[in-house]
Parts: structure tokens; C-alpha cells; sequence
């Protein structure tokens, strides 16, 4: 990790102050606990439901490992308002590629309190050898969406009924892209970076 991603940090957002800091075993209640507590849909975008402890620990031991990155953000109380996930595999055929998952509390929506954790983790994501970063969620999930087209995300694909939630019922995916060659380019040429 860079020298300029330290931890804890805290993140303010309007009324609201979190420490974010790395995931670690001791979280893993925690974290099933935050997922339990929204409402399924918002969780369909994962590979897999977190609201499950043997997803969660399987999840802790890739980032043990070194093969994910996660974050995980408290309230001033202590409880989980968000997690991240920055999932890469270096012995894939798109070791160039990271996927940005985040989830938030749904009462702090709206707040920027989503738009800061994704910063962060997204901070993590330009520490690693990547030219490629890429967001799933289901398209109605609109604040999400502004906020990864507000990073110069665009639509790669929209995958139709592509999960299924536990009534049976399926949902759309959209997957989303940011290509940081191409965006470092538009930078360089308007004087950004």
C-alpha cells in the first residue's frame, strides 16, 4: 500500500463521522450483522451473499492472504455504516483488471457518505498495477450510478436477468468501467494531472 493510504482514517459526511480502517477477522460478526440489516436487493451486485458467515470468513481469509483488499467503516457508536471489497487475480487471464464493491448503510445514502468510501477504495485501486477498474450493480440503484459516472465510470454491458434473489424473482446487472490509461490521457490533455 502507498505511503499515502494510511489507516484509520476518518470520513465526514455531512452530519456523519466514520473511521474507515482494513478489514479484519474480528469483523466478521460485525459485517454479517451490516448485511443482515439491508434489504436483500441492495446486496444482489455481490458474487456472493455476505449476509452468510461462511462467506464473510472465506471473504476475511482472501484478504488475509493478500488476495483482496477491504475496508470496513464505523460509526462514532462502533457499528459497521459500509464495507469495501477490491477484488484482483493476478493468475487470471485480466490480471490488469480490479472490481470495486461497496456497500453502505442505507440511512447514510445521499449523505456522500457512499461517494467518500468509494474514493477510498478506489485509492486503493490506483496502488495496484491495474489499467482497468470495473463496478457491478443493479441499474436502479441510481445514487451509485452518479457516483461511479462522476469518476468518468461508462457502461460496458447490462446483464439481464442475471441474478436470481430469493423469492425467485431475476434482476438486471450493469457492469461499469473506468479505463485509467484513458482517463489519465483526458487529464494530461485538460491540464489535470
Amino acid at each position: 500500500m502507498s505511503d499515502t493510504l494510511t489507516y484509520p482514517r476518518t470520513i465526514v459526511a455531512k452530519a456523519h463521522r466514520m473511521t474507515v480502517r482494513p478489514m479484519v477477522a474480528e469483523d466478521a460478526e460485525d459485517v454479517v450483522a451490516f448485511a443482515r440489516s439491508i434489504p436483500a436487493h441492495d446486496l444482489l451486485f455481490l458474487a456472493r451473499d455476505i449476509r452468510n458467515p461462511k462467506v464473510v470468513a472465506a471473504w476475511i481469509e482472501q484478504v488475509e492472504r493478500g488476495m483482496m483488499r477491504s475496508l470496513v467503516a464505523h460509526d462514532v457508536a462502533g457499528k459497521v455504516a459500509g464495507c469495501t471489497a477490491l477484488v484482483r487475480d493476478e493468475l487470471s487471464w485480466s490480471p490488469h483488471v480490479a472490481e470495486v464493491r461497496i456497500v453502505v448503510d442505507p440511512g447514510l445514502r445521499g449523505s456522500g457518505f457512499g461517494r467518500a468510501l468509494t474514493q477510498e477504495c478506489m485509492a486503493q485501486a490506483l496502488d495496484l498495477p491495474v489499467t482497468k477498474i470495473v463496478a457491478r450493480l443493479t441499474p436502479d440503484q441510481a445514487g451509485a450510478l452518479k457516483v461511479f459516472e462522476d469518476m468518468g465510470f461508462l457502461p460496458e454491458a447490462l446483464l439481464r436477468d442475471h441474478v436470481r434473489d430469493a423469492e425467485g424473482d431475476t434482476h438486471d446487472i450493469a457492469i461499469m468501467a473506468l479505463n485509467l490509461d484513458r482517463q489519465g490521457g483526458l487529464k494530461r490533455i485538460y491540464g489535470l494531472g
